[in-house]
């Protein structure tokens, strides 16, 4: 169950010896709690070191109010921050308008999260010892994971520091790897734990959170395309195709309710609850323990304006708004299914569900960021929480891969690679699904379908950087209509408390 998943994360011992990626903290010893070399020789303990990694994309996503989801999604063309005003959450309108620097919070927890991660799974791999079956899966999971950890990292900061084991403090300050050599160990671990990794089929239900065989593959698949190796990304990531494992859901809609929660289309996604009962008085604001999906209720369409009616989407705390260029995208595709499950209008509010909007959103204030539009993809519904407080308690999974985004990966893959008629299979696969009509696969066709099924995932920005469109696709942005892409903007600032923390880290240029 979720949250058995995640309760087991958080035993103090285990916490406090895997999380030590700062250099003061690594100063001080730890006293009452074991040595690393002394701990995972049971399964037991090596399932708990396990479920600690997994735990950290859960609170990498409620931090503080800071998320990778927020880091990835706001400086796109998809939605703008929101909020009361321009001054509403400075963090997250400096992210929407490329106002940000390298003092951003939501950029430096983000960073730090995926080292928190790295650290947790090193701990694993330079621990443990394969001697039973179910350990070698484990240690191989911690591989995958600490390979997904890095993938995030360069993706979004190109060269890190690699880290491959607890440092001490004399081995803190180490200088950044070169992109090249953080993929080739993305590909080393990925390759080393694919065999040993169980097929998702042979997981339990309950345990489907963890990685798989597929997962890994999807993975190295991805790492591949954005490499520019697309006929070695073509070959990993038909081996998620062609595994029978997955397959895309019938109805769109229901993608991102918990209903379908690790069904067909999952290769992975960060688990959440609407069962801790939270209320204003437990809910725990100031630890990463959270069980719920507290962003979504951030990103819910402003309260104090928003009137329901039947629409099943509720109020909340007004993030995360859909640009009306992005409801034009749905509409000049005739896509349809996809656009009525991913956003709602004010006027379809109204006369669809007898709903209303309150304000003016023409007018910037009181409200900010919105075009007319909420989000219904990863929206504020209804059916999505529970008791005692609605707001504190959304439990909506978060997907972080899909078989969607592995079919148009691939297509990708093959296109750029010249075997057109296999990437126009994989394409026609996801345009199938939403009844569109047969369209001949190009690039541009390619970036227009990945836009339209991907959209509020945190897929677009990155999309956008590694296509070479950013720059022209990026003029104006923000709701304030000032912020321009610069070539700067192509990499994410090396956190400055990380800089300066780490006198051989050279900050990323531009910054």
């Amino acid at each position: 169950m979720k949250k058995l998943i995640y309760k087991l994360s958080v035993i103090a011992g285990l916490v406090l010896m895997l999380t030590s990626c700062e250099k003061d903290f690594l100063e001080k010893p730890i006293y009452g709690v074991l040595a690393a070399d002394d701990y995972f020789k049971t399964e037991e303990e090596l399932q708990e070191g396990v479920f600690a990694c997994y735990d950290v994309l859960q609170w990498a996503y409620n931090q503080d109010w800071n998320s990778m989801y927020v880091v990835k999604s706001f400086p796109s063309d998809e939605s703008y921050a929101g909020g009361g005003s321009k001054a509403d959450q400075p963090p997250y309108q400096q992210l929407d308008d490329y106002s940000y620097t390298s003092e951003n919070k939501p950029i430096e927890h983000s960073f730090q999260a995926m080292y928190f991660g790295i650290m947790r799974a090193n701990a694993i791999i330079n621990t443990a010892e394969g001697d039973t079956p179910a350990k070698t899966k484990m240690i191989a999971e911690a591989k995958a994971l600490r390979a997904y950890f890095y993938f995030e990292l360069v993706s979004m900061w190109d060269g890190v520091p690699l880290r491959l084991k607890l440092p001490s403090p004399a081995e803190y300050a180490i200088a950044k790897s070169t992109p090249e050599e953080i993929y080739a160990q993305i590909h080393k671990d990925l390759d080393e734990a694919i065999p040993d990794l169980p097929k998702k089929s042979e997981y339990s239900p309950e345990m489907r959170f963890r990685m798989s065989q597929g997962t890994a593959w999807a993975l190295k698949g991805k790492a591949y395309l954005y490499q520019k190796k697309y006929s070695e990304s073509a070959t990993a990531l038909d081996k998620v195709i062609q595994s029978n494992e997955y397959g895309l859901a019938t109805d769109y809609s229901k993608i991102f309710l918990k209903e379908s929660e690790y069904g067909i289309e999952s290769l992975f996604e960060i688990g959440y609850v609407s069962t801790a009962g939270y209320d204003w008085g437990n809910f725990p604001w100031a630890s990463r323990a959270m069980e719920s999906n507290i962003n979504w209720q951030l990103m819910g369409p402003r309260g104090d304006y928003f009137k329901s009616g039947t629409s099943g989407l509720q109020g909340g705390w007004g993030f995360n708004y859909p640009t009306a260029k992005m409801a034009q995208a749905f509409d000049a595709e005739g896509d349809m299914i996809r656009k009525n499950a991913s956003i709602l209008s004010v006027a379809d509010l109204r006369s669809k569900y007898g709903g209303d909007w309150t304000e003016d959103w023409t007018k910037p204030d009181p409200v900010w960021g919105m075009e007319g539009y909420f989000r219904l993809k990863y929206g504020t519904l209804a059916a999505e929480t529970d008791g005692p407080i609605t707001e504190l308690n959304y439990g909506t999974n978060f997907r972080l891969i899909r078989y969607a985004d592995v079919l148009l990966m691939a297509a990708e893959a093959k296109f750029l690679a010249g075997n057109i008629a296999g990437a126009q299979v994989n394409f026609d696969q996801v345009r199938n699904r939403v009844n569109l009509p047969a369209k001949v696969i190009s690039m541009d066709a390619i970036k227009t379908e990945r836009r339209l099924e991907l959209a509020f995932e945190g897929f677009r920005f990155l999309d956008l950087i590694r296509w070479g469109d950013a720059s022209n696709i990026l003029k104006n942005q923000g709701f304030s209509k000032n912020g321009n892409f610069a070539e700067k903007h192509k990499l994410y600032p090396i956190p400055a408390a990380e800089v300066n923390n780490n006198d051989k880290l050279i900050q990323n240029p531009g910054w």
